[in-house]
Parts: structure tokens; sequence; C-alpha cells
């Protein structure tokens, strides 16, 4: 058997101390043998220091002003050491035997740079909701990367992992960016490598009430057509996107 690749996992915290504990627990309690977990915190107002405390034997905690998600991550992605890495936001959570798969997969398979695998998409609760639409992007991630990438973001972030040597090529996270850092990153990697793709369901991605971007579309999608301009030059597959943002919007605002 192949040796399993060090992991870092990497989770941006501001003050979500309602969601951080299982954040943390789903890291630590994979059990996977060459771990390493760092948690950057912006220091946080509410209970997340306190809760985090509890367990810095078995995690690094950086705690220290930064300028917000992106900034935070790429904190954590400069630190890493793994071989593999990935980011896990502080109110979503890993399922588990995710990185026993994600550790396996990569020593299987010494040229592949990046994974993407499936994620449940659960409320406040940890409840599944919106099964069309992860269905709807299951079936995207079946086509060609140009149409899942450039149609939408189909990837699922806390499902996705590379080789931490990516960034020697292709610098870090773009920290302008508030809403679409992981589709500008993805992007990236789709330039040198199309991702190897899991129907493996490896994390659970939470929509709340705070959760940024939410339904508030304008903001979220004008950065999001802005990202897809920089990468692709096709004007159909941009009038594509444009046409698909644009019918996201109106189906919400028909089931509000």
């Amino acid at each position: 058997m192949s040796t399993l690749p060090r992991i870092t996992v990497i989770t941006p915290s501001y003050n979500q101390a309602g969601y951080i504990r299982q954040t943390v627990e789903s890291v630590l309690e994979q059990s996977y043998p060459n771990l390493e977990y760092l948690v950057v915190d912006g220091l946080s107002t509410d209970r997340s220091l306190a809760i985090l405390s509890e367990y810095t034997d078995r995690l690094t905690l950086i705690a220290e002003r930064d300028s917000g998600q992106t900034d935070a991550i790429n904190k954590g992605l400069r630190r890493a050491t793994g071989e593999v890495v990935c980011w896990l936001n502080s109110d979503d959570y890993f399922l588990p035997g995710t990185l026993h798969t994600v550790g396996q997969f990569f020593a299987n398979n010494p040229h592949q740079q990046w994974l993407t695998g499936d994620c449940l998409i659960v409320d406040e609760t940890g409840q599944s909701i919106q099964a069309p639409i992860r269905q709807y992007k299951r079936l995207l991630r079946h086509l060609p990367g140009q149409f899942y990438l450039g149609l939408t973001n189909a990837i699922c972030q806390p499902a996705t992992f590379w080789r931490r040597e990516a960034h020697s090529q292709l610098g870090y996270l773009n920290e302008s960016l508030r809403y679409t850092m992981d589709y500008d990153w993805w992007l990236r990697l789709h330039e040198v490598q199309s991702p190897a793709r899991l129907n493996k369901t490896l994390t659970a991605f939470r929509i709340h009430g705070a959760s940024k971007g939410g339904s508030q579309f304008g903001p979220q999608f004008a950065e999001d057509y802005a990202t897809l301009c920089r990468y692709e030059s096709s004007v159909l597959i941009r009038r594509l996107h444009r046409l698909h943002n644009n019918a996201i919007t109106g189906i919400y605002r028909l089931i509000k």
C-alpha cells in the first residue's frame, strides 16, 4: 500500500461559535495518521476562541487580526507543510472517512494535482436541503471542465483538495475577491490540469442566516462573472454563464 500523504486542513474562523466545534471535531475525528490542522482565527469576539482553546493540543491555532476570510486562508496555506491541502470553513464539516479517501487517492495517483468530490448542502441544524441543486451540480461535473466551470462554479469548495506544490506555480488565493476566491482558484488550477472527480460525498456545506452571499446575488454574481472573464475568452461561454446566473436569480425569486 502506498504511503498516505500528509494533509493540511485549514479552517478560517471568525465568530462562528455555534458551528466551530462540529467543524473541528469532524476534522480531528477522521483519525487520519498524517494530519496537520491549522485554524486561523481573526480574533473572534464570541466564544469561538474559548472553544478552540480546548483543542490546542491537537491543532495549531493562529489567532490574530486579518483582512478577511481569504487572508486567513492564505496565512494557513503559507504555513502548511502537507503535501495535500484544503480549507474547511468554520461552519462546514467533513463526513467520516473523508481524509482517508482523499489520502489514498493522492497516494495512488501521484500525477494528479487536484481532486473534487460531492458535498451535502445542510441548514443550521445539519438537515439536508436543496437536494435538486446538489443533483444538478453533480450532473454538471460529468461534463468537460469548460462547461461545469464555464457555465457556473459547480465545484464543491469544502470537498476539493490539491497538492501544495501548485502554489509555487500559481501563487495563492486572490485577496481582492470577497465571494469567488475559490472559483478563481479552480479556474487557475484547471489551466494546469482538469480535476479528478469522485462521486463520493465527502463533506457538508452549511447555509444559514449569516452565510456570506446568501441570496444576495447582485454583488456575488458581478464578481463571479468578472472572475470568469479573466480566464475565459469564449463569447459563447461568457453569455451562457450570464444566462445561467440570471436563471438562478429568477428561480430564487419565484421560490421566495
